[in-house]
């Protein structure tokens, strides 16, 4: 179950980042969608590394 919450957010994690690449590279990126999503990404990102680390 842990190891398949972790993969789990860490395809999250891929889709966050390849929808952050997508939008940044748009000729009018739309700053606050990037915004929102880097935060979330940053969310993610801290919740594998609390589960990790345990």
């Amino acid at each position: 179950m842990h190891q398949a919450h972790v993969s789990a957010l860490q395809a999250k994690h891929a889709g966050l980042e390849a929808r952050i690449i997508e939008e940044s590279q748009r000729p009018l990126p739309d700053m606050a969608t990037l915004s929102r999503l880097k935060k979330e990404k940053l969310k993610v990102k801290e919740e594998m590394s609390g589960l990790t680390e345990h």
